[in-house]
Formats: structure tokens, C-alpha cells, sequence
């Protein structure tokens, strides 16, 4: 039970004990609370035993002088035992309060790193005129360059084409050849070139085998050399530091967050986490540090494949990123993240591929390649160096090596583990889920050092002969800093590989080969069937197809629980319910202790129900680590924050900007070096857009700033410099075929709804009567007057059934009838914008893609003091209409009524049900509604019970033939909040 609002008008400081929710006025307080309840014990670590550390690298390649020296186990130490951490009220109406820590501040300084007075004013972040618009001439000239080079992605051919006629143009028009910006596309390349903005150069090292050669002489791989190219990640974590587009969203300080009410914790960006905390204690033991800043470099690698028909081109990028980010802009990259490698494949052929000399030079290769990439950054990891940031201030900078974004392979790969074990605890690959201790770096050489290689091997899953990177560098432990996986560990792991898999493999082994396929097929017309909805992506033949994306598996997992009711037990259901439950709550922007506790009641259920699984004998082992890894999440989300934002779809999100589209503008012939290129030019013009923006010199269009630049030449004493943009008006129907924006605008409005900018004039309806005949509704001309009546009279406590007809109002003129409507919420935990704000397309229109009508169900506030369903109707837009009363608009809907089935979810499958409503005289349940009351779409999922689906029933017939109906929680994770 939640503890009474406390008076927190006095600012106290709370205990930072977990469990104990004391305040106190003042620092003396909490020092005799500490010291009476809290005292600081010598405790041994909780998952190692204390032992000398080895001295063990990975870098014999390189020759290189990183002795891993000064690493420590600081895991039985209390957290800022030193001193009590200052809390701070936090966010509007002080509903939170945030603990920072006490002695890595951040602190402002100046370029020589001496700390500057409070309220310190920041230098100008440039000190350019904003008619310096270097190495362009002008707007034109550099916004021409970006559309050709970046949004265009134009090829060269094209480039010199379309400049040729631009030229002819204007030398028609009487302007001189000065005028002409470029001359072709080498001017362009040249000038973007000519950009000394994010200017980090590509350099390369190569590597080859070194070890013992066979008596049978070598094979080909062992006499290759091997190339690997990267950029001074060093030099790219401070271009992030001083990139002004984001300063806003970058968190200086290691914090822990509550809310004031109830002192709950919660995480949410990375530095939220007691990771980040702990590595600042370990950090502040050198009082040299104190007021610095920690930056933990965040790193991701993932293979890709560019293209299997011209010969499977492979290529192996790095990323590298910083956790003071917030989670929004690394997940929106925004310069957040960054290519710094590339590296290198060792291929052979297939009788030395399976080698274990062969597979050993791979492994460490890679190790060693990290090691040597990042080494610039190391002496910053122990001595503090002047960095200036986005805001204008230098301060000192503290570097640490941060999570590891990677999936499953590349986890067993960078934690120099054997297939099939975890990466993060030392349970039995035969018994991954057994409770057992955590890895650790001390524990794994301690392992090392008593044991053989065989043992190891098989006792503890450890390769003893690779050294991993992290051992070059202080206060890094590759255990625990393998980041959490949702796209392959859940998604594609999890659901799509597992359970799914086990699904059809439970309907073989029950009803024979020959009935299962007929059932999977009803199951495939079931998910056709699923209705639209704003960006949810239709499967027309089910999911029986071949190559699946992690896009794939997500838009699945939104449709296929009631797709499978009537043919599998209710244990299978709510396995597949505690799965996506689990998915839906780590998926969360803000995750509180509450949230925990729910996430490990989702785990405990999965690990219950899919018992089934086994006693049906579908699977004779749950040691998958894939699915086992659902079980280190609650540890991960305290240590990291929330997954969200560092989950491997953003690394692979980036392989299209990164990798595929630079090696689709390649000539294919050594694409490497071509792409280098492209990704350098790519970086430069976004550093120039991120200077002109800050400087304010991109303000209006291209257009309206030459326009002003005319007009204040021809007439200097006008004022007036005409930087007004002329109105946009959307093409008739433009809204009919768009379901999903992403803004970028933070705001705080958490839903707004408005009509489409384009009313159908004569294509719809023009007045009531006529709406009445569209809708085949007789009495609508009532329900607008019941409608305007509740307007005009909003403290009238009457049912609108016991007012008589006479006392409501007519309304006999036009009205104007729109195709959609748009909602726009806070839904940052979507794809969204990199304020969390998402907009979508509402439809209600009679021909939609010239297929069907199609009208969407929405959620409409009902009651604003009840919590999430309970608080809220669904309904069905028939139509979005405007009209006139007292002389201002009111946007309205026609809508009809659902009604809720029960005052709970259904417990199998967790989703509210509902059935259209109808009123007293069994005619369906019509009314008019403000368009304010909608909150947003909602998605329905028909009840399909346990009769086939005829294959006639198409999508768009759905919901008009059927009588019950889920409320597809999981239809995106705003749903998931307020239907669950």
C-alpha cells in the first residue's frame, strides 16, 4: 500500500537506502540515521571471491601497452558511502525528485579546465558571422548539396545532368556563368569536402597471423593480411559532446529518480542507472576527478549483408555512441551515433573454416582490433580532459567503456564463451535456468588460472585462450556489460524462433501433418484478417513466408494471440500472453520498481505455462539462451536503464544509412573505400546543418530567405524582410493515404486530435439530411440536436433521454465532411519523434485506397477521473464533420458505441472485450461526440472462436460481421499502456 503524501514544501533529503523511505531536514540527520541503521560494512563481493587480479590482454597483435592496470572489484563497497547524494526536485509540479551524485558534477569550466563561479555564462558556440556560410557560398549553395548528397543520394551522372540544365536555365534568364553554383559533380564532392566540420579521418591497419605454422606448411588464411579501417573514436565522442542539436537532452551527472508521493524508483535514460553511478564511485576515489564529467562510450558491432546475388557482400561495422544521451536521440540517431569501424572477416576455405587455430586468430582478431581502435580513449579514462559541449561550456570529461549493444552470437563472441552458455551468468548450458551466480571478469580469471582448458570448457563454458578487449581498459568487465538484446533475445528469439516454431510443431504431433496445415492455414486467413490500423503492417497471406525481418516478428506479435484461440490449450494462450506481456513492459520509456515486479510476474508466468510445451513433448529443453536471458532483465533495466535505448535495432537501423545505401551508391569494384567516402561527407554536411542551425541561419525555407534577402537589397529602409512562409495546403486526399507521423517537436501535450486540413466539399455530404441518407442513419438529425444541446448546456445534469425533444436545438445548416482526422499523443516508447510525440491518421471514409470503406474505432474519455479502460469507451468513427453554432466551428464525429464485456480483461489472453453497442429498440448504438473527446485509434481483434474463417472474409469485412471483439492492447506500446 502506497505510504500518505508527505508536506514537501521544505526540500528534505531522503534516504538512499533500498527499502527505507526516510527524509530528513537537513545533511546531520541523515549522517546519524546512516550511521545507526545503515552502517558501513566490510563486505566481501556478493558474485566473486576476493583473489589477486591476473594481468591478461588482448593485444599481442599490436604490441600494445595496455596492461588492464587499476582494475578493481568494487562490488561489496557501498555505493557513495563517502558522502550523501543532493536531492533536487525534478520536472513540472516537483513530482519527482532526483538524487545526483555528489562528486562527478559536471561542473562548467573554462579551456584550461579551471571550474568557473555558478551561473557562469557559456562562450558563443561560434564565433562566425551568420552570413559565414563557408566552404558554401550561400543557403542555396549548401542546401543544394545536402538534397543532392543526403536526401537525394543523386548519382554523378545525374548530378552533372541536372546541374547542365539549371545552367541553361539561368543563362537563358540573363545571369552570367558566375551565377551557376556548381560546375559538376566534382565541384559539388570538392566543396563538401572543403567542410572542416566533423572531419574525422579514415584510417586502416592491417593484421596478420603470427603464430605457430604447421609441419604441413600454412594455408592460405595464416600468409593473408587482413584490413581493418576506423576513425579516432576519441575524436567522434567529442564531436557528440559538442553537438548543439541535442544539448538539451544530455545528462551530466549520474542520478537515481523517484517520485515525491510515494518515493518509487524508476529508470529511464541510461545515466539513470546504478551502473553509471557505480562506475563514478570507482571514479572518485581520485579527488582529481571530483566535478568532471563521466562519459561512458557505448559500442555495437553487427554483421551485414549487402546484397546475396552478387556474391554475398558481407561487411562488419562498429558503432560507437555515449550513455549521457537521453534514450530518445540515440534511438532517433540524431548524431548520437556514429560508424567508427570496420572490421575485419577472415574467410577461408571450408576445410580449414572449422579449425580451431582457425576460429581462435578470428575471435581474437576481433578482440584485438577493439582494443587497438579505442586506445586513444584511454588515457581519458583516468585523467580528466577539457571537452567543450553543445551548451557552450567546457567542462572535464571522464571516459569510460559503456554497454555493448550486440545480439546473441556476437555476445558469445565478445565474452569468449562457448555456444550455447550465457553471457552473463555461469548457469549450465543444460540448465540455463538454475539460479547461479553472475559472471565476473575476477571470478572468470580466477577460473582461468585454476583450472585446464578442457575443464573450463566444459564446466564453465569459458574459452581460456581469448583474452576480451575490455581487460586493456579500466574499470571494464565484459560480463556486465553486455546490454540487454530486445530485437533478437525477444523478438526474433523468443517469439518468433521459439514459440511460434513450437506452435505448429504442437499441432503436428496432435492432429497429424495433414490437419495441421489445414489449421495453420486458418490461423494464416485469421491474421489476413486482422483489420487495419495506423502503422500496423498487414500480413495478406499470413505468416507463412520465407524471410523474416525483425519488423516482421513485431507487426506478428500484434496479431497472432487471438488468431491462435479455439486451436491450442489456454496454457499455450498465456504463454504467448506472458511473453508479449514481458516484451510490452521492458519496452516501456519509464520503468518503476511497480514495473519490475510486473516484468518478474510476466517471467514467473511464462516459465509456468510453457510447461506444455514440454509434457506435449515439442521440446525436450528450455536451455535456450535466447529465451533464458528474460530472467537478467530486472538486473539489466536497474544497471542501464530502460532497454529501449539499447536494443540492437538501433545498430541495425543504422546499417542502412551506414552501410547499404553507401554501397548502393558504390560502383561495386573495392566498395569498402567508396563507402568510407560517402559515410565522411554524409558526417560533414550533417556537422554543417548542425552549425548553420545553431547559428539560427536556417530559419523559413531556402526560398523565403532569398526572397528576404531581395527584398531588404531593393528597399534597405523597409523593415519588412518578408520572412513570412506561404501557406501549405495538403492535396485533396493527401490525409486519406498517410497512417503514421514522427515529430520532432518536443511538446507537452500528451493527445490532441483535428480534423484533416481538406474538407471533401461536393464529394460528401453537404448538410444533415444528406450525411443522414450517406450513413443510412434516420434519426442523425436528433442525435446533432441531443449533441448541440450537451454543448450549450454543459451543467445540465439531465440524461439527454429525459430532455424533451422540443428543448433541443435544430440546426439546418452546412456542415463540412472530412475523410480523417489526426491524433497526436506522447507515446515515446513508439516510433516517435525525438520529443516521444507520434501522430496518426484516423479514417473514416467511404472508399479508402479505391478498395473499401473504411472507418477506425477509436478510444473516447468517457470519464477523465478513471484510470486507463475503465476511463474510456471504444467506438467506431462513421464520419468526421464540421459545423457552425454561435458563430465558431465545432469539429465532431459520428460515431457508434461499443459496450465493454465485463469490468475486467479476459484472463487468457489479457485484452478487454467488447461487443457493438445497440440501443433500446435493437438498432445500433449511433451518437455525435466532440472530436476533443477522442483520445486516439483503437484496434480491434475479432473473438474468431473455433470456426474456420472463410477465405471470402477480407479485412475491411471484419468489423461488420462480427459480434465480439478484443481490444488489441498490443497493438503499439501506447495501447499497451492504456488497455492493459
Amino acid at each position: 500500500m502506497s505510504p500518505s503524501r508527505r508536506n514537501f514544501s521544505v526540500l528534505r533529503i531522503p534516504c538512499t537506502k533500498p527499502g527505507c523511505n526516510r527524509w530528513f531536514k537537513n545533511k546531520s540527520g541523515y549522517t546519524q540515521h546512516t550511521n545507526a541503521v545503515h552502517p558501513v560494512l566490510s563486505a566481501a563481493p556478493l558474485h566473486a571471491p576476493e583473489l589477486p587480479q591476473p594481468n591478461r590482454s588482448p593485444s599481442p597483435i599490436f604490441n600494445g601497452d595496455f596492461d588492464g592496470a587499476g582494475e578493481e572489484d568494487l562490488s561489496g563497497i557501498p555505493r557513495s558511502a563517502q558522502s550523501p547524494a543532493p536531492a533536487e526536485f525534478f520536472g513540472a509540479g516537483d513530482r519527482l525528485y532526483r538524487n545526483y551524485h555528489p562528486s562527478l558534477t559536471g561542473r562548467p569550466c573554462d579551456p584550461e579546465g579551471n571550474f568557473l563561479p555558478p551561473g557562469a555564462l557559456p562562450l558563443p558556440l561560434s564565433e562566425k558571422s551568420t552570413d559565414d556560410w563557408t566552404p558554401y557560398r550561400d543557403r542555396l549553395e549548401f542546401e543544394l548539396a545536402d538534397y543532392i548528397f543526403t536526401k537525394n543520394q543523386t548519382p554523378a551522372a545525374q548530378i552533372d545532368h541536372l546541374l547542365d540544365l539549371w545552367a541553361a536555365s539561368l543563362l537563358r534568364a540573363g545571369a552570367d556563368s558566375s551565377q551557376v553554383l556548381f560546375t559538376d559533380h566534382r565541384d559539388v564532392y570538392r566543396t563538401i569536402d572543403n567542410t572542416p566540420l566533423g572531419d574525422v579521418k579514415w584510417r586502416s591497419f592491417s593484421v596478420k597471423y603470427t603464430g605457430d605454422i604447421p609441419d604441413e606448411g600454412p594455408t592460405p588464411w595464416m600468409t593473408e593480411s587482413y584490413d581493418v579501417w576506423f576513425r579516432d573514436p576519441h575524436q567522434v565522442v567529442q564531436n557528440m559532446l559538442a553537438n548543439p542539436d541535442y544539448a538539451q537532452e544530455v545528462d551530466l551527472r549520474p542520478y537515481r529518480e523517484f517520485a515525491t508521493e510515494t518515493n518509487e524508483r524508476q529508470w529511464q535514460d541510461f545515466m539513470s542507472g546504478d551502473w553509471a553511478w557505480n562506475q563514478a564511485d570507482q571514479i572518485a576515489k581520485d579527488p582529481a576527478t571530483h566535478g568532471s564529467t563521466f562519459v561512458p562510450v557505448i559500442l555495437g558491432s553487427d554483421k551485414t549483408t549487402v546484397s546475396v546475388a552478387t556474391g554475398q557482400n558481407d561487411y562488419y561495422p562498429l558503432y560507437a555512441s555515449i550513455g549521457n544521451v537521453r534514450n530518445n536521440v540515440r534511438r532517433a540517431h540524431r548524431g548520437a551515433l556514429a560508424v567508427v569501424g570496420f572490421l575485419a572477416m577472415p574467410k577461408t576455405t571450408k576445410q580449414h573454416a572449422k579449425t580451431a587455430i582457425f576460429r581462435r586468430f578470428h575471435r581474437q582478431l576481433f578482440h584485438s582490433s577493439l582494443s587497438f581502435i579505442l586506445q586513444n580513449l584511454k588515457p581519458g579514462m583516468t585523467k580528466p580532459e577539457v571537452v567543450r559541449f553543445g551548451d557552450g561550456h567546457y567542462r572535464r570529461v571522464i571516459y569510460g567503456l559503456g554497454p555493448y549493444i550486440a545480439d546473441y552470437e556476437e555476445q558469445v563472441l565478445l565474452a569468449c564463451i562457448v555456444r550455447s552458455w550465457c553471457a552473463k551468468c555461469t548457469s549450465n548450458s543444460r540448465a540455463l535456468d538454475d539460479d547461479n551466480i553472475l559472471r565476473k571478469r575476477l571470478h572468470t580469471d580466477t577460473l582461468i588460472e585454476e583450472f585446464d582448458h578442457g575443464t573450463l570448457w566444459d564446466e564453465y563454458g569459458i574459452i581460456a585462450q581469448l583474452v576480451p578487449f575490455t581487460n586493456d581498459y579500466p574499470r571494464a568487465d565484459i560480463h556486465e556489460l553486455i546490454a540487454p538484446d530486445l530485437l533478437h533475445q525477444i523478438i526474433k528469439g523468443a517469439f518468433k524462433d521459439h514459440l511460434v516454431a513450437w506452435v505448429e510443431k504442437y499441432l503436428v504431433a496432435t492432429h497429424g501433418q495433414a490437419q495441421a496445415d489445414i489449421i495453420l492455414d486458418d490461423i494464416d486467413r485469421r491474421i489476413a484478417a486482422a483489420p487495419a490500423f495506423s502503422g500496423l503492417r498487414r500480413f495478406p497471406q499470413g505468416r507463412n513466408f520465407k524471410q523474416w525481418t525483425g519488423d516482421d516478428s513485431k507487426a506478428l506479435m500484434k496479431v497472432y494471440l487471438p488468431a491462435l484461440e479455439g486451436y491450442v490449450p489456454t496454457d499455450i494462450i498465456r504463454t504467448f500472453r506472458a511473453l508479449l506481456e514481458f516484451c510490452y513492459l521492458v519496452r516501456r520509456n519509464i520503468i518503476t520498481e511497480t514495473t519490475l515486479e510486473e516484468i518478474d510476474d510476466a517471467v514467473a508466468r511464462f516459465h509456468q505455462y510453457r510447461e506444455i510445451f514440454k509434457d506435449s513433448d515439442v521440446v525436450s529443453t528450455f536451455s535456450l539462451p535466447r529465451q533464458h536471458s528474460i530472467k537478467h532483465y530486472n538486473t539489466l533495466i536497474r544497471l542501464f536503464g530502460a532497454p529501449n535505448g539499447l536494443c540492437s535495432s538501433i545498430t541495425e537501423s543504422k546499417h542502412i544509412k551506414a552501410v547499404k545505401e553507401p554501397w548502393r551508391r558504390s560502383s561495386r569494384y573495392k566498395a569498402l573505400g567508396q563507402m568510407l567516402v560517402t559515410n565522411q561527407r554524409l558526417d560533414k554536411l550533417t556537422a554543417s546543418h548542425q552549425d548553420f542551425y545553431a547559428r539560427g541561419m536556417l530559419n523559413g525555407t531556402c526560398l523565403t530567405s532569398v526572397l528576404a534577402t531581395l527584398n531588404a537589397r531593393a528597399s534597405r529602409e523597409h523593415d519588412d524582410t518578408g520572412q513570412h512562409e506561404p501557406p501549405v495546403s495538403s492535396p485533396p486526399g493527401e490525409d486519406e493515404n498517410e497512417d503514421i507521423d514522427i515529430i520532432d517537436d518536443p511538446t507537452s501535450v500528451l493527445a490532441h486530435v483535428e480534423l484533416a486540413k481538406t474538407p471533401q466539399g461536393t464529394k460528401r455530404a453537404q448538410s444533415i439530411p444528406e450525411l443522414s441518407i450517406e450513413l443510412r442513419i434516420p434519426d442523425l438529425a436528433d442525435l446533432v440536436r441531443c449533441f448541440l444541446f450537451e454543448q450549450s448546456n454543459p451543467e445540465d445534469a439531465r440524461d439527454p433521454t429525459e430532455v424533451p425533444l422540443l428543448e433541443f436545438p435544430h440546426y439546418r445548416g452546412r456542415i463540412s465532411v472530412f475523410n480523417s482526422a489526426s491524433s497526436t499523443f506522447h507515446a515515446p516508447s513508439d516510433l516517435s519523434g525525438i520529443g516521444g510525440m507520434k501522430r496518426e491518421h484516423i479514417r473514416a471514409c467511404p472508399l479508402w485506397r479505391n478498395e473499401c470503406a473504411c472507418n477506425d474505432c477509436v478510444f473516447v474519455i468517457t470519464d477523465s477521473n478513471a484510470r486507463g479502460m475503465l476511463g474510456m469507451d471504444v467506438a467506431r468513427v462513421m464520419a468526421f464533420f464540421s459545423l457552425r453554432q454561435h458563430g465558431r466551428p465545432i469539429p465532431c464525429a459520428v460515431v457508434r458505441w461499443f459496450n465493454r464485456v465485463g469490468n475486467a480483461p479476459d484472463p487468457d489472453t489479457g485484452m478487454w472485450m467488447v461487443k457493438p453497442a445497440f440501443s433500446a429498440h435493437n438498432t445500433p448504438h449511433f451518437a455525435i461526440i466532440h472530436i476533443d473527446t477522442i483520445f486516439r485509434a483503437a484496434h480491434l481483434l475479432p473473438v474468431f472462436g473455433t470456426v474456420p474463417l472463410s477465405p471470402s472474409i477480407k479485412f475491411h469485412h471484419v468489423l461488420d460481421i462480427f459480434k465480439l471483439f478484443y481490444v488489441n492492447k498490443f497493438a503499439d506500446h501506447h495501447a499497451f499502456e492504456i488497455a492493459s
